[in-house]
């Protein structure tokens, strides 16, 4: 009966929880878009030198993002503390915070850009303060998101998700990366590289990133007076079957207790480690620590090999790509969102002539087969279908050639583990929202 009594809570603030993401995140939506649309008019104004009727509509929209993006970051708060409360609610908190993280990223996304589209119109200081003060709002927002889901990646249970390729090096790197995003990271962080092709695993990052996380925040929790310093080294690989056990050397300048083998039940490294059936050993001087880690990792299937084209062919591709510029090259650019896809064209048509646009990944295929791209600019979520399978009907078209195509994806997935199901499906980088406009052209420029 206790425990009927106790699931029959759960639930209840299973419902609780959703009902209260969902209204807030209308509410937050409706406020963000309203002060997107403030912005927009702004440039509308200026454009046609009505800078004073601008200038009201930018402290209107300046007003509006700030006090809802500071709402945002506390409702945010507060339902990580709800959510912290509850341990049976893994599978429904994580789609709360997944759907919650992807819809507050769009409007944030949009405001950054607007935001730097402005900047440089010729406005008052007074302005250009307001809208300073804007971006470090959108920014904190973005922070509080970037936490909740660090949040939610340590308290998440062993269960099995799909399985894709995913290189290990890249994976750890980017863990650093979303470490590094919290408010207060205080490791420096030295990771010894090797070739990333030497590290190519099928498998599932996300337990991988959820132990570096879990022994992070456990570093970070002993960084009473000074930052902590983190080594990790890769040790040889040891192919059992079609496995790879693959060691993992973290050393730190502290001596830390990283897991607790006193006391495994509270280590979630630990839990997640003996159900990937891997093993560990932790060593201890007066200063220093070493936990060793092997885990074992599927070796994946051998890429079909692309058709090889002659070193003439070679050599006019290679010309022809090292001739484009940016303002030469085409661009498919991938969106359902009319509003994102319209603020991203103002960001790029001053740099690129040509731009085509697809509402959808099969509308995508479609002009991927009737026409020639120098890069595609992928959303992920849609419609009709998604742009991960796009990319992997693409990567199909291309094989029996000699032709590849970069693909950017530009999405506001974002949570634990997107990046590696992205660059799986053959995605060549991805940037996350929110970003500045001179980011995705730097990226952009990576690929000419």
């Amino acid at each position: 009966m206790v425990k009927e009594t106790r699931n029959n809570n759960n639930e209840d603030i299973k419902l609780s929880i959703g009902e209260s993401f969902e209204k807030s995140m209308k509410m937050i939506e409706g406020y963000l878009y309203a002060a997107m649309l403030c912005l927009i008019i702004s440039i509308i104004l200026i454009s046609f030198d009505l800078k004073l009727i601008a200038g009201i509509f930018i402290i209107a929209s300046a007003c509006l993002g700030i006090l809802q993006i500071k709402k945002a970051s506390f409702f945010v708060k507060k339902a990580k503390e709800s959510l912290n409360n509850v341990s049976t609610l893994n599978e429904r908190k994580d789609n709360v915070i997944t759907d919650f993280s992807h819809k507050i990223r769009e409007p944030l996304n949009n405001i950054v850009i607007i935001t730097d589209l402005l900047m440089e119109s010729g406005l008052q200081k007074k302005q250009i303060e307001l809208l300073e003060t804007l971006v470090a709002s959108t920014n904190n927002m973005v922070t509080t998101v970037n936490d909740l889901t660090m949040q939610s990646a340590g308290s998440l249970s062993y269960e099995t998700r799909k399985h894709f390729r995913f290189n290990l090096l890249s994976s750890i790197q980017n863990t650093i990366e979303l470490y590094g995003l919290k408010e207060k990271a205080n490791i420096d962080f030295i990771l010894n590289k090797k070739e990333f092709n030497d590290f190519e695993c099928f498998g599932d990052p996300i337990i991988l990133k959820q132990i570096f996380l879990d022994i992070f925040n456990t570093i970070e929790n002993n960084n009473f007076d000074r930052a902590t310093k983190v080594t990790i080294n890769f040790n040889n690989k040891k192919e059992v079957g079609n496995q790879s056990f693959i060691g993992l050397r973290i050393q730190t300048d502290k001596n830390i207790v990283l897991i607790n083998d006193k006391d495994i039940e509270s280590s979630l490294a630990a839990k997640l480690i003996a159900a990937g059936k891997g093993t560990y050993n932790q060593e201890f001087g007066n200063d220093f620590t070493v936990l060793n880690i092997s885990l074992p990792f599927n070796n994946p299937a051998p890429e079909p090999k692309r058709q090889i084209a002659s070193s003439k062919i070679e050599a006019l591709i290679q010309k022809e790509q090292i001739q484009k510029e940016l303002k030469d090259i085409k661009i498919l650019l991938v969106e359902d969102n009319l509003i994102n896809q319209k603020i991203t064209l103002l960001t790029l048509k001053p740099l690129v002539n040509s731009i085509d646009t697809a509402t959808n990944g099969k509308e995508a295929l479609d002009k991927f087969g009737t026409a020639s791209y120098d890069l595609i600019l992928m959303d992920i979520q849609m419609p009709v279908m998604s742009g991960l399978l796009a990319a992997e009907k693409i990567r199909a078209l291309e094989s029996s050639t000699n032709s590849h195509v970069p693909i950017i994806a530009i999405t506001a997935n974002a949570m634990l583990g997107d990046k590696e199901k992205v660059i799986s499906s053959g995605i060549d980088d991805y940037i996350s929202k929110p970003f500045q406009p001179s980011a995705l052209i730097e990226k952009i420029k990576k690929f000419l």
